[in-house]
Order: C-alpha cells, then structure tokens, then sequence
C-alpha cells in the first residue's frame, strides 16, 4: 500500500497553512485582525498529527492509537481554547476554519491523483474529530471567560452601590414624618435593595452554572414572624395589598435569608404580573410531614407552554418582556427550595389566578 499521502501531506505542509491562511483571511472575519502566527496557532501541530494517521509504516498499536487520540484532542483543544480569547471569534467561525482547512488539504494531496477511500475516510474523521474537540472546549472556555466577567462585574458594581444605600440611609434618619422628600429617599432604598438583589441574583446563577452549590446557612426559623415581615415590608413599598393566612408557630430548620428572599421574589412576581390592586394572598400551613407556603395573585393566568420555561434561568415569558430583571429570580427561588429539599410548582388557569406552591419537608426541632 502506497504511503504517497502521508508523504504529500508533510511535504506540503507550509504551503497548506499558506494557501489555508489565504482563505481565511477571505471568509473568516475574525482573521482579519490576527496575525499570521497567532491565526496558524495550533493547525501546524494538527496537520503533523494527521501525516502519521495517513502513514502506513507506523504500526498502528492499540497503544500508539489511544496515544495518537490523546495527543489529537489536546491538539484540536488547544485551538478552541485559543479562538474562545479573541472577542471576534465566534463558534461558526471556528468551525468554518476547519472547513476550509479540509478542503485545501485535499486540494493539495489531489492535484496529481485521487487520494483512496481509505485516506480519505481518514482525513475526513480526522477533521470532524478536531471540529468537535475545538468546539467544545471554545465553548467551555467562552463559558469559564464570562463567568469570570460576571463574577467581577457583580463584585465591583457592590462597591459603589453600598457607597449609594449608605447615603440614602443617612438621609433618610435626618427627615422627619411627613417630610416631601421622605417618599423619595425611600424609593431610592427600594431602588437600591432591588438592584442588589438583581446583583446577589448574578452571583448565585453564576455559582450554579458552574456547578457549584449555594452557600446556605441553616439555623431554627419561625416561618409565621418570616412571613410576616416580608409582607410588611412589602407593603410599604407596594401598598397594603398583601393578606397573610398562617397556621400559628411554624417553625423550620432552614436558611432564614434564602427563604426570605424566595418569599419576597415570588411576593414581588405577584404584584408584578397580578391584576392592579387585587389581594397578594401569602398563606402557611402545616402537616405532619411537610410546610407549604402558597403565594396567590388574581389576573390573566400563566400560558401552559410558558410554565414550562418559567424556572430556567435567562428564560422569560412574552408577558414578562416589559418588566425590568435578568430572569434569573424562580430559577433561583426553585434552586433554593431544593437546596432546602423541597419543591416549588405553579398552578395557573383562567378565573382561578396564579399560585406559586412552595413545599418544604417538615424537620423536628
């Protein structure tokens, strides 16, 4: 059997990556702003890795294969994860290199005479190979890149946005009950505890999209008081539209801060998205086994196809377009319940309002 393309393929290599270069230039336009070293990067080192695939005075081994596959994917790697560092570049681009490169390898190794099944069948599986593995590792790469950004971004907006709440707090001890500008400084805490919350809620998403856990402190929690409050608090913001129904002295093992704020976004969700002025009806209660805690509003009901997004993160429903947020808020109000091993479901339809059903299991105190 001849070795004419493995030979062909390492005599050429410098004029492929020339010819390859040429031609990326032309239709990839991210290569436009790169120069010729760092556009190349790792495709030499691929090319040298497919002459000894084609060659067939190298004994092929199980063990030199499974060394070749290695070395092949750390290769295919290598230049996902370098093109996931450029802005410009985008999946489709990346692939798009590949593409080119295959067609200009056999180009090249078929100008004299066509290459054998076999070559290329070897060729072409080689490609899709470094294809996939470029691919996926330029998205975990683009993936860990915007974490990082987010995790920064969200850390240095705390900064001045503390600078911000603690000067509005100060203010607002210097007035005095009835005072025209009182109602404004509130706002502005309202405000400003919103987009710090908008911010906690970043943090958290990008905590669980990289596959960490919450950070959750458990400690005894009188749910009865906790409802409560979040509904007083709420209806100095919102009004006095929150009716609260609870079984008396329930208590629970849980996170109080995480709770509170599964309670305050549901809450929130409520008034948002319920019928002006109708009740928000907040109701607790318990049974041997397990708590429940009901949030209802009246209005147009949630859409069957939108409850089945309504807990994925980034994900929102027609209706909730023009209202501000990231929506990240139910997914996090699911992840916490579960964190706290419960559940969370909504029950929506015409006539009936909407419920969001909170269930936590029932912890001996």
């Amino acid at each position: 059997m001849s070795n004419q393309a493995s030979d062909c393929l390492k005599q050429n290599v410098e004029r492929i990556m020339k010819m390859w270069e040429e031609r990326a230039r032309d239709e990839v336009k991210a290569s436009m702003h790169q120069d010729s070293l760092v556009l190349q990067n790792s495709l030499p080192l691929y090319l040298n890795q497919l002459v000894d695939e084609l060659s067939n005075t190298i004994v092929r081994t199980s063990a030199r294969i499974a060394s070749d596959e290695v070395e092949s994917t750390r290769i295919g790697k290598k230049h996902g994860h370098e093109r996931a560092g450029y802005a410009d570049y985008s999946m489709t681009q990346l692939i798009l290199e590949y593409h080119i490169l295959r067609q200009v390898i056999f180009q090249v190794l078929e100008e004299e005479a066509p290459l054998e099944v076999r070559e290329r069948d070897i060729i072409i599986g080689s490609i899709e190979q470094a294809v996939n593995d470029a691919a996926t590792q330029f998205s975990e790469t683009l993936q860990d890149i915007q974490e990082l950004f987010m995790v920064t971004l969200t850390h240095d907006l705390r900064g001045p946005l503390n600078v911000v709440k603690m000067g509005t707090q100060l203010t607002l001890r210097r007035l005095e009950r009835g005072d025209t500008h009182l109602d404004v400084a509130m706002k502005m805490i309202n405000a400003v505890n919103r987009l710090d919350s908008m911010i906690q809620n970043l943090l958290d998403a990008s905590r669980l999209r990289a596959g960490q856990s919450l950070k959750i402190e458990f400690e005894e929690c009188n749910l009865e008081m906790l409802v409560q409050e979040v509904a007083e608090d709420l209806s100095f913001a919102y009004g006095e539209r929150f009716v609260v129904v609870c079984d008396s002295d329930i208590r629970s093992y849980c996170s109080r801060k995480e709770i509170r704020r599964v309670i305050e976004n549901l809450a929130i969700n409520a008034v948002k998205y319920g019928a002006f002025g109708t009740p928000i009806t907040l109701t607790l209660q318990q049974n041997e086994t397990q708590i429940s805690l009901t949030i209802h509003n009246e209005g147009n009901p949630i859409a069957l196809d939108a409850q089945s997004i309504l807990f994925q993160q980034f994900r929102r429903t027609s209706a909730a377009e023009d209202q501000t947020g990231w929506g990240l808020g139910l997914f996090l109000a699911k992840s916490i319940t579960e964190a706290h091993q419960g559940t969370i479901v909504v029950e929506s339809a015409e006539g009936k309002g909407t419920s969001f059903i909170i269930n936590l299991p029932k912890v001996s105190l």
